[in-house]
Formats: C-alpha cells, sequence, structure tokens
C-alpha cells in the first residue's frame, strides 16, 4: 500500500493553527478556522469521488470569491482533482468551448452564474453542476448535499500530479488551457515567500478574481503560514475600503487599475489603505503618475511590482520596496528575476543578448507549466529552445534588472487581463460590413492599455463604432471588447509577408513614451 505524502504546506498549518481564522468572508463576516477548513475540503474530496472525479479529472469553478473557493483550490492540492477556475466574464461562446475543451464533467456555481452555466450546460457537456449558497437557480446538488457524505483523508500525491488547468487567452482566437502540477505551484509559492515575508500575524486581504493567477500566492501562501485571509467577493472600491478598516489587513496584491479606481473614489481618504505594511501591484504595469502618487501618499508603506503570467505560476520578478523608494530608472523596471528564476533576453535566432540590447523576454524556472492542454505544437514554440518564451520584448541592465519595451505577442495587457488581438479580430470580422479590421492596445490611464480596433468598410455597407462594439460582445467576454474603433478609407498597411503593420498603426498613440506598453 502506498505510504500518504502529506501536503507540505496546508497540513502542518493546521496542525499549528487549528483554532485560528483561515478565511473570512468580508461581505458576510463568517469565518472558517484551519481545522474546520480542512474537515470541509476532506469532505469535498469524498462528494467529489461520488460524482466521479478523482485525481486528474477536472472540475471547473464559477462564482464569486469566497472561502468555499478556496477550499476547492485546497481539495485540488489535496488529492480531489484538477481546479478549472472560470473567467467571470467569458461569453457563452468560450465558456462551452471551455468545458468541452478541459473534458469538464462538474461545475461549482453560486446564484449569480448558474443561469449562464445552464444555458450552456448540454453543448458543454457537464454532467453535474453543484450550487454554493442559497439561490432558486438551476443546479443538480447542493453544496451541503454534496460535503455531507464521509470525508476522505487528504493525500497530497506526486509533485508531478497536475492540479490547476488556467484558460488564458489564445492567439487563435478560443482561450489556452494552462496546465500546472504541485511542483510549479508550490515552488512558485516558496520563490515569493523568500522575498515577501509571511507568518501567522499577516491577515491578507484577497480581493483579486480567484480565477485569476494574481490570487494564487493568496490561495496557497498566506494559508501556508497560518494566516488569516479576509476575501472580498467581488472587488468594489468601497466594499475594499470597508473591508479595510474593519479587518486591517497587512498585505494584499491589487492590479493597478484597482488601484486606480480606489483612489479616484469619492470616499477615499489615505488611511482608509492604510493598514497595508506590503502592497504588491501586478498582472499589468503600474502608470507612472499613479506610482508617484501611491508612494508619496504611503512612505513608510512596503509596495512591490510582480511581473509574471499564468504559465509560470504566477511571478518570475519583483521589484521591492526599495527600490520603489529610491525613484528613478528603477519605476520603470520589472524588477529583478525571483529565486529559482533565471531570466535571458534572446534575438530571433535563440541567440542570448547583452546587457541593454532589447530582445524576446525568456525564463527557466521550476515552476511553468507542463503544457497547453491539448495543444502540442503551441506547447513547442513557447518552450523552444529549453526556455520559456513570454512575448513580451525587454532588456536587461548591468545590475540583471528587467525593463519591459514592447511586446513580441500580438496581445494587449487591459486591466490585468490578457487580450490576443486575434481574438477580437474573429469577433469583429464576422460582421459583413468588416472588410479588413486589426486590433491593437492603446495607451489608458485607466486600464493600462484599452483594446482599440481600427476597420476597414466594406464598399456601399455602413457600420457605426457602437454597432461593432454591441456585435462583438456577442462572441467575447466583455473586457475583450473593444473600448474604441476608428475607420479608415484606404487599406490597412501591409509588411512584404502580408502581415498587417501593427506597430506602423500603434505608433501615432504610443508617440513621446519611453516604451510601448503601460
Amino acid at each position: 500500500m502506498k505510504e500518504l505524502i502529506y501536503h507540505r504546506l496546508l497540513l502542518p498549518a493546521v496542525s499549528r493553527h487549528a483554532d485560528r481564522p483561515i478565511a473570512t468572508n468580508a461581505a458576510t463576516g463568517a469565518s472558517t478556522t484551519y481545522a474546520e477548513h480542512l474537515d470541509a475540503v476532506g469532505r469535498l474530496i469524498g462528494g467529489l469521488q461520488r460524482l466521479g472525479v478523482g485525481r486528474g479529472d477536472r472540475f471547473a469553478v464559477m462564482t464569486l470569491n469566497s472561502p468555499e473557493y478556496l477550499q476547492l483550490y485546497h481539495a485540488a492540492f489535496l488529492g480531489g482533482g484538477v481546479v478549472n477556475p472560470l473567467n467571470l466574464r467569458f461569453a457563452p461562446k468560450e465558456l462551452a468551448y471551455v468545458l468541452r475543451d478541459s473534458g469538464t464533467k462538474v461545475c461549482f456555481v453560486d446564484a449569480i452564474f448558474a443561469p449562464l452555466i445552464d444555458a450552456v450546460k448540454a453543448d458543454a457537456g457537464l454532467e453535474h453542476v453543484v450550487l454554493i449558497g442559497p439561490g432558486d437557480v438551476p443546479h443538480t446538488i447542493t453544496w451541503a448535499e454534496l460535503l455531507s457524505g464521509a470525508s476522505v483523508i487528504p493525500d497530497e500525491g506526486e509533485e508531478t500530479d497536475p492540479v490547476v488547468l488556467m484558460y488564458t487567452g489564445g492567439t487563435t482566437g478560443l482561450p489556452k488551457g494552462v496546465l500546472l502540477d504541485q511542483r510549479a505551484e508550490i515552488l512558485n509559492a516558496y520563490h515569493v515567500m523568500m522575498r515577501l515575508q509571511f507568518d501567522a500575524s499577516v491577515v491578507n486581504l484577497i480581493q483579486t478574481p480567484m480565477f485569476h493567477a494574481a490570487s494564487m500566492f493568496g490561495v496557497l501562501g498566506g494559508p501556508a503560514q497560518g494566516a488569516h485571509t479576509v476575501i472580498v467577493p467581488m472587488f468594489d472600491p468601497a466594499a475594499v475600503m470597508a473591508a479595510v478598516e474593519t479587518y486591517q489587513p497587512s498585505t494584499t496584491v491589487m492590479v493597478p487599475t484597482m488601484i486606480g479606481m480606489t483612489m479616484a473614489h469619492p470616499d477615499f481618504r489615505p488611511e482608509r489603505l492604510g493598514s497595508f505594511a506590503d502592497l504588491v501591484y501586478g498582472a499589468s504595469p503600474m502608470p507612472q503618475a499613479l506610482l508617484e502618487k501611491m508612494l508619496a501618499l504611503y512612505p513608510e508603506m512596503n509596495i512591490w511590482q510582480g511581473y509574471g503570467m499564468t504559465e509560470s505560476s504566477s511571478v518570475l520578478t519583483f521589484l521591492g520596496p526599495d527600490e520603489h523608494r529610491s525613484g528613478g530608472q528603477f519605476l520603470r523596471s520589472a524588477g529583478m528575476p525571483l529565486p529559482g528564476v533565471v531570466i535571458s533576453i534572446q534575438d530571433d535566432e535563440g541567440n542570448e543578448l547583452p546587457a541593454g540590447e532589447a530582445g524576446e523576454v525568456c525564463a527557466r524556472s521550476g515552476n511553468f507549466m507542463i503544457e497547453y492542454w491539448n495543444k502540442p505544437e503551441a506547447t513547442a514554440e513557447v518552450f523552444r529552445g529549453g526556455w520559456y518564451h513570454a512575448g513580451d520584448a525587454g532588456y536587461l541592465d548591468e545590475q540583471g534588472y528587467l525593463y519591459l519595451v514592447d511586446r513580441v505577442k500580438d496581445m494587449i495587457v487591459t486591466g490585468g487581463e490578457n487580450v490576443y488581438s486575434s481574438e477580437v479580430e474573429n469577433a469583429l470580422a464576422s460582421h459583413p460590413a468588416v472588410l479588413q479590421v486589426a486590433v491593437i492596445g492603446i495607451p489608458s490611464e485607466q486600464w493600462g492599455e484599452a483594446v482599440h480596433a481600427i476597420v476597414v468598410r466594406r464598399e456601399g455597407i455602413d457600420v457605426t463604432e457602437a454597432e461593432l462594439i454591441t456585435h462583438s460582445r456577442e462572441w467575447i467576454a466583455g473586457y475583450k471588447v473593444p473600448k474604441s474603433v476608428s475607420f479608415r478609407d484606404e487599406p490597412l498597411p501591409l509588411s512584404g509577408a502580408m502581415k498587417v503593420l501593427k506597430r506602423e498603426l500603434r505608433a501615432p498613440y504610443w508617440e513621446g513614451r519611453d516604451r510601448n506598453v503601460n
């Protein structure tokens, strides 16, 4: 009989902190202790097994942030299957594709998203829909019913067991599934904890969506150290400030857009974010003016920038508090590689470039994905030459600090979400009035980058900006929909290889800036 290998993060924390709170729902005030949490995780694993979900099988989650969401993640890490956290802004067509592509048969929902899942259930091939919380909405079993059976002793299994399947933007117009194993996720937590110190005194506020890679350290890092995790169900500046006042969290992660929205709120006062000893921002670079405002308001706060991606579980580099306080050129940097991470800048042939010379950002580390789910060619391409190719253009200075200058991939980062231009172009091209379309990212103080479409209309067919935006909403998630559309009378500029010269189209919008990404 196989000897059980107990989880190196969660289970020791439970044994040390059984009666302390692990998670609190900021909206309701309901708290769960470490012992109660582990008991629920064991019964959840048993319930999943009764629904036919075991190690390696996928189960999906489409709910707001909650302590139950944390239990679902930990169930995956303790042998309950592979968690497939669904982007809450997926359009129905994307949602059905992701569920079909992943082979997911069980989906957890709350009352808000149950109707959407019910609408795609047949097309997606779902067999069971588990309802978390109250609601007169379609489902096949409730959370309470699922957890009413016998508990299963958690079994960590092997480091190579897949535990997370997280879908991100796709170059073909469809999302790609990023498959991550125990080793990758836990190594990433270790790497971060070597820089960002956590202990049982920490109160960590999760306000980023729990389907997003930006939340993964909160899912693993805080609970590993006995920290108290306060969870805001859905980001709202007023709700975040209220949670800060009530629970006095010491640590949080925010996307720059969230910081900007909170500081622009009419009820914002500096003390309403003043309890944070450490604030990490990431998922998209910080506008310079907003960063300078933060540093002036909070000179004692440790401000960190994290750079990474879903494929790296999710952090590769950190820019620390000292560099932020030093100011100057450091404020344009994405920081230094974390322990265990190697960054290389390479040209198109895979040759390493010297300090100061820009090329593609490439990385090696133990915290990268296994593969793109069902996409061996895309996996081989992104790992060519033994390096992960990030799709960002940048350079390293003499000290090893990374600076990003542009994107190699045809990708836009808006409000912390990745949008591949082809996804938006495919949606717009389905309109009969569109002859040619190119989608680019343009500067935005609110979103970092905004999705902008440039359209050449078919002769004799008129269409307005509003009509195209409305049309695209039928095909793609709301955050991918263009914020603006402009029209050209002349054809789009093409290279010798007959590819649209997007750099030429982007140039007027980015003129006068020292880098072509925000």
